[in-house]
């Protein structure tokens, strides 16, 4: 059979992989077809030309092409075995954006929609194919989608698993997304300092303690003023949230002061 058949005939099966059984023997085996080569005459001869299969789509992309994207191997990040085909899926992801750089906003998107939120497992997985998509990213494109991107990645930091943390904060030993934080600085400090400064005085490992420092020390280098503005805004904020937390805890003891005193009065009356 052609390959190319047996991708058309696939999708249903993944469907019914990732909506009902998650059970599909060859899923990891599949996607390393979709993005490894296939050989025009379907031999194995030396010398034969081939063609990989995603990179091998007609510009522009098929509506079924994108459908099957968004709709069949996006959807795969949520099944409970993903760490058995995830550096598969992750490659043929990568391919996509490779070859229709517009498709970065859905993708972004749809892995945003359907972050893990109980397992770190997965939650670090998905930080690493997220780091190989910025790997390929076009900057026009992460003016699209580094507002909720970074918003999850501050989420990761503050993550009470210092593995997510860990995983996180590894985006800034790389290069190429160093140079779009820098770009987009503006943008991305406010989002990442709150939880930077809060985790570099409170978290309970030193490891992840000693990287936010290393992170905050390439922002101050990056942008001092908006550096010393948003030092400036917390420590405020935090004022004021010190303060409510007092007026609040004045307040419960008034009431609990109130409520002895009348429990007093009624006895007397009983009396």
């Amino acid at each position: 059979m052609n390959l190319r058949n047996v991708i058309a005939y696939s999708p249903p099966k993944m469907d019914m992989f990732v909506y009902e059984t998650e059970h599909f023997n060859g899923v990891g085996e599949l996607l390393e077809i979709l993005g490894s080569f296939e050989l025009a005459d379907n031999t194995k001869k030396p010398g034969v030309s081939v063609t990989n299969i995603i990179n091998g789509f007609a510009l522009p992309l098929k509506t079924e092409h994108k459908q099957f994207l968004v709709k069949v191997l996006i959807p795969l990040h949520k099944v409970k075995c993903l760490a058995l085909y995830h550096a598969q899926l992750t490659y043929c992801i990568v391919q996509f954006l490779e070859k229709d750089a517009t498709l970065t906003e859905p993708v972004f998107k749809g892995l945003l929609k359907i972050w893990p939120k109980t397992c770190s497992q997965k939650e670090v997985m998905f930080l690493g194919e997220i780091e190989e998509i910025l790997d390929v990213i076009e900057p026009t494109q992460f003016n699209k989608i580094q507002e909720p991107l970074f918003r999850q990645i501050s989420r990761c930091v503050s993550s009470p698993h210092f593995q997510v943390a860990e995983r996180a904060l590894y985006f800034w030993n790389n290069e190429y997304i160093m140079s779009l934080i820098e770009e987009n600085n503006q943008v991305i400090m406010p989002i990442m300092f709150p939880a930077l400064y809060r985790i570099s005085k409170e978290h309970w490992n030193q490891t992840i303690v000693a990287l936010v420092y290393n992170v905050l020390k390439t922002f101050m280098e990056m942008n001092s003023k908006l550096f010393d503005e948003l030092t400036a805004s917390y420590k405020a904020e935090r004022q004021k949230e010190k303060k409510r937390e007092k007026e609040r805890d004045e307040l419960w003891k008034r009431l609990g002061e109130l409520e002895i005193s009348s429990k007093s009065k009624e006895k007397c009356h009983k009396k």
